[in-house]
């Protein structure tokens, strides 16, 4: 399939390990298809464990010479390949809504907050400060510096397919770290075109590695990662069971590893809320990327003195909301990534009907069919059906009455999950009232959109360890040294 790109050399169908843009050692290929119509839009190599090793080795060997560059120089080429990506944005984003079928207007988005964690990263590379502590005995002198812990390894998901990856490549770069990235099978172009950019951009040859593969061989490449002394750093974002299986593998070499896992975030509305505010973050937090996003809103809870008007707006708006391929004009909602997606989602609504939940809106589909599903709306929805425990990562939005703030805080805290949250409300007290009772990483009060390169992203329980973004993501990549003189006269 071609596509319609400015820079054609962007779109590129092998690995990256070194110097090379390679195939496997097996010279075994994928397809990778556009989910709005399940056509082919190229191959790109499956790469196994021994390719695996070999983009470990790479990092290995770049390792020295790019961690003892100083931090100002590591800012310098940061800052190159951000302006690249930015000058790059119309075609990154053509990548991203080919491979994983989002609006253009989304993925245009999306290459902005990817390209800003570049930006960041570069400033927050000459911040890494140390600290002097008092000492202990007057002959010492007590010193704390933080250092590179050497070469990382980032797994990243088809739904973000560009800030997933610079979230993690940028933390890692400023603090000194090479890398080898495993991008989604569904989503290997836009990490490659990435990678292009990185190499104009001047980053050395071995800093950066992408491997791509299967999903069958993912597991093999995770294996590999996870089980390799020499990778000291692992960051994933994916689902909870995958995040599982890679922290015990990693366990073996006691690696440092972030996860970023499932959620099951609450969108609670208050009755002193201003609804038409919290209609419209409502269509944020739960229909952007077609719901696929690890903070889609999963569960609304409604009180009951608004409850009945929320609805009639929220379904008015979501009627409204164009679905189609994601590089047509005006489409707000695209395709689900997968036929397994969509039958994922098609079942949980099932289920829910099944047991007595109904629908409001239902959005119109026309002639489509394949992955497209209707942005939905449910009423009349209990604790018992599936999709109050199970993440819905589709444009399905089932709603809850609720009678009281206390029993709000129960319903939204009865889950394993702990990723995100949002809640509308005018009361200030009520605010931090809920926003420190509510178990999970991250709050967005009277907005539906939370994320930004300048705070941390993380959660809690069954939602990941660790954090990216913001000063917090440059520690998952260093070590604290402690350093004791004595024999001070």
């Amino acid at each position: 399939m071609s596509l319609k790109l400015n820079d054609k050399t962007l779109f590129q169908s092998k690995a990256l390990i070194g110097a090379r843009m390679c195939e496997s050692s097996s010279g075994s290929r994928v397809e990778v298809f556009d989910p709005a119509t399940s056509q082919v839009l190229g191959t790109v190599p499956e790469m196994n464990s021994r390719d695996t090793q070999d983009a470990i080795s790479e990092a290995e060997s770049a390792l020295s010479a790019w961690r003892s560059l100083t931090a100002a120089a590591r800012s310098d080429l940061l800052r190159a390949w951000f302006q690249l990506v930015t000058d790059a944005s119309e075609d990154l984003a053509t990548l991203i809504t080919a491979e994983c079928g989002k609006p253009m207007a989304e993925s245009r988005g999306e290459v902005t907050y990817a390209a800003s964690f570049l930006k960041w990263y570069a400033e927050e590379a000459t911040r890494a400060y140390g600290d002097i502590i008092p000492p202990h005995q007057p002959d010492k002198r007590l010193f704390v510096i933080k250092q590179s812990i050497g070469v990382a390894a980032a797994i990243t998901p088809w739904n973000f397919p560009a800030a997933m990856i610079l979230r993690k490549v940028g933390a890692a770069f400023a603090a000194g770290c090479t890398m080898v990235v495993k991008p989604a099978p569904q989503t290997p172009f836009t990490a490659l075109a990435l990678g292009v950019l990185a190499g104009r951009a001047g980053i050395p040859a071995g800093v950066l590695n992408i491997v791509t593969g299967s999903i069958d061989s993912s597991l093999e490449i995770g294996t590999a990662i996870c089980k390799s002394s020499t990778v000291r750093a692992l960051s994933f974002t994916g689902s909870t069971k995958a995040g599982i299986s890679l922290a015990e593998q990693a366990a073996s070499t006691v690696k440092k590893v972030s996860l970023e896992l499932g959620g099951n975030a609450s969108f609670i509305v208050f009755d002193d809320a201003d609804i038409e505010g919290a209609v419209e973050g409502a269509l944020a937090a739960k229909f952007r990327n077609s719901g696929q996003t690890c903070v889609c809103a999963n569960r609304f809870f409604v009180q009951a003195k608004i409850h009945d008007e929320f609805i009639q707006k929220l379904t008015a708006a979501v009627k409204c909301l164009r679905v189609g391929p994601g590089n047509e004009t005006d489409v707000a909602v695209g395709p689900l990534i997968d036929n397994r997606a969509y039958e994922k989602v098609k079942a949980l609504v099932a289920d829910a009907i099944h047991n007595g939940a109904k629908i409001e809106a239902e959005g119109d589909l026309g002639a489509l069919g394949g992955h497209f599903y209707p942005p939905t709306v449910l009423t009349s929805v209990n604790s018992g059906m599936r999709l109050a425990h199970e993440e819905i990562f589709g444009p399905v939005a089932p709603i809850f009455k609720f009678d009281d703030e206390s029993d709000v805080v129960r319903l939204a805290n009865d889950t394993d999950f702990g990723l995100a949250s949002y809640f509308y409300s005018d009361d200030i007290s009520r605010c931090f009232r809920i926003a420190e009772a509510i178990e999970c990483g991250m709050i967005g009060i009277n907005t539906g959109m939370l994320s930004t390169a300048t705070a941390p992203f993380g959660g809690v329980k069954s939602s990941g360890v660790g954090r990216e973004g913001g000063r917090y993501g440059l520690e998952e990549y260093q070590e604290l040294k402690y350093i004791c003189l004595g024999g001070i006269a």
